[in-house]
C-alpha cells in the first residue's frame, strides 16, 4: 500500500513522490472531507494507485510547489478540499511543466478571477460550493458507486453542519486525532462507517472533549458592538468548542486559537472566510480559519494571560466587513 503523508515536515517526502509507484498523487487537507475524498480516489484508482498527502490549509502552499517541483510522468495531481491561494498559479505552471495532469475540487468560495486563472492551468477545476469536497469527488470519480454515494452522504451531513445522521459527528470526531486519519479512510473504502476502533476512539475523546471545551470557556474573552465575539484558548475540539460557547453565551462569531496564533472561526452570520482572508486564511461563510501570526512575545502572553491585542483587529475587520460585505 503507497503510505499516506503523515508528517508535513517530513523532509523525506519529496523523495518519496520521486519514488512513488501509484500514478495519482493527491494532494488534500486533515479532516473528515478530506478523507472522505480520499476513499473515493482509492475507490477509483486503485489502493495501490493512489499516494496521499494530507495537508493543512497553512501548509498547501509549500506542499503544492513541493510536489510540482517533482516529475510528473504524467501522472495525476488531484487536488480536493483546499481552496485558492495566491501562490497556485505559478505551481500549477511549474507542474504541467514537469509533466503532471491537474484536477482540483473543491468546495469553499473561489472569486472569479481565481477560477478563471486557475482554469488556464488545471486540466480540470470543479468548484461547488454546496455540496462537500467527499461529494463532488463522488460525483465526479463514482458516479455509478452506491457505496461512494453513501459516503458523500455522511461526510457532508458533518461537514456542512446538517447533524441528520449520528454516523458523521462520530467520525468527524474521531478525526481530530490524525492517528485515526488512514484507518478511518480505509473503512469508507468498504462502506464501513464504525468499528471496535472507532467507538473506542469515540468514547476518549467525547470523556476529553468535554473536559476541553469547559477549560476554554473559562478563559474566553468577549467584545464587540456589530457582533458578540467570543475569544478562546484552543485545547482541542475547536468546531465542536465554538459552538459550545455559541450555546452557552449566546456569541455570534467565536475564535478558538491555537498556542502559536493560527485560529478557527466560527459564524452566524455569513462573513467567516471574509473575516478569515484578512489574516491569511480562509474557508467557508460560516466556518473558516486564518492566523494571527504571534511573534514570540505574543505567544508567551497568549499563554500567560489568554488576551491579545489581535482581538480588536479581528473586531475592527469584522464590523468593516457587516458594513460593507
Amino acid at each position: 500500500m503507497p503510505p499516506s503523508n503523515t508528517n508535513n515536515g517530513d523532509t523525506g517526502l519529496s523523495g518519496a513522490i520521486k519514488s512513488r509507484t501509484a500514478k495519482v498523487v493527491h494532494l488534500t487537507h486533515n479532516d473528515l472531507d478530506a478523507v472522505g475524498a480520499d476513499a473515493i480516489h482509492r475507490m477509483r484508482y486503485g489502493t495501490e494507485g493512489v499516494f496521499t498527502i494530507w495537508s493543512s490549509v497553512g501548509k498547501f502552499p509549500a506542499l503544492l510547489a513541493l510536489v510540482a517541483a517533482c516529475d510528473g510522468n504524467g501522472d495525476l495531481l488531484s487536488i480536493s478540499d483546499l481552496g485558492y491561494h495566491r501562490d497556485a498559479e505559478s505551481s500549477l505552471k511549474r507542474a504541467k511543466k514537469n509533466g503532471w495532469r491537474v484536477e482540483w475540487r473543491d468546495h469553499h468560495r473561489w472569486r472569479d478571477e481565481e477560477k478563471a486563472r486557475i482554469g488556464m492551468e488545471a486540466d480540470l477545476l470543479q468548484i461547488d460550493t454546496g455540496t462537500c469536497g467527499t461529494g463532488i469527488v463522488a460525483r465526479d470519480l463514482a458516479p455509478d458507486n452506491a457505496v461512494a454515494a453513501e459516503v458523500a452522504r455522511v461526510v457532508c451531513d458533518y461537514d456542512l453542519w446538517k447533524h441528520a445522521d449520528p454516523r458523521s459527528a462520530v467520525l468527524g470526531q474521531v478525526l481530530q486525532r490524525k492517528k485515526n486519519r488512514d484507518h478511518v479512510r480505509d473503512c469508507l473504502v468498504r462502506g464501513v462507517f464504525t468499528d471496535d476502533a472507532i467507538e473506542r476512539e469515540y468514547a476518549e475523546i467525547k470523556a476529553e472533549m468535554t473536559a476541553m471545551m469547559q477549560r476554554s470557556l473559562a478563559h474566553a474573552t468577549f467584545t464587540g458592538t456589530r457582533y458578540r465575539i467570543a475569544f478562546a484558548p484552543m485545547y482541542g475540539y475547536p468546531s465542536e468548542t465554538a459552538h459550545f460557547i455559541r450555546d452557552q453565551k449566546g456569541t455570534e462569531i467565536e475564535v478558538i486559537i491555537g498556542k502559536d496564533g493560527k485560529f478557527s472561526i466560527r459564524s452566524v452570520p455569513p462573513i467567516s472566510h471574509l473575516i478569515a482572508r484578512e489574516f491569511g486564511g480562509g474557508g467557508h461563510p460560516n466556518a473558516a480559519g486564518g492566523s494571527f501570526n504571534f511573534t514570540v512575545i505574543e505567544r508567551f502572553t497568549w499563554w500567560l494571560f489568554k488576551k491579545s491585542r489581535h482581538f480588536a483587529e479581528l473586531e475592527d475587520v469584522a464590523e468593516k466587513i457587516s458594513k460593507n460585505p
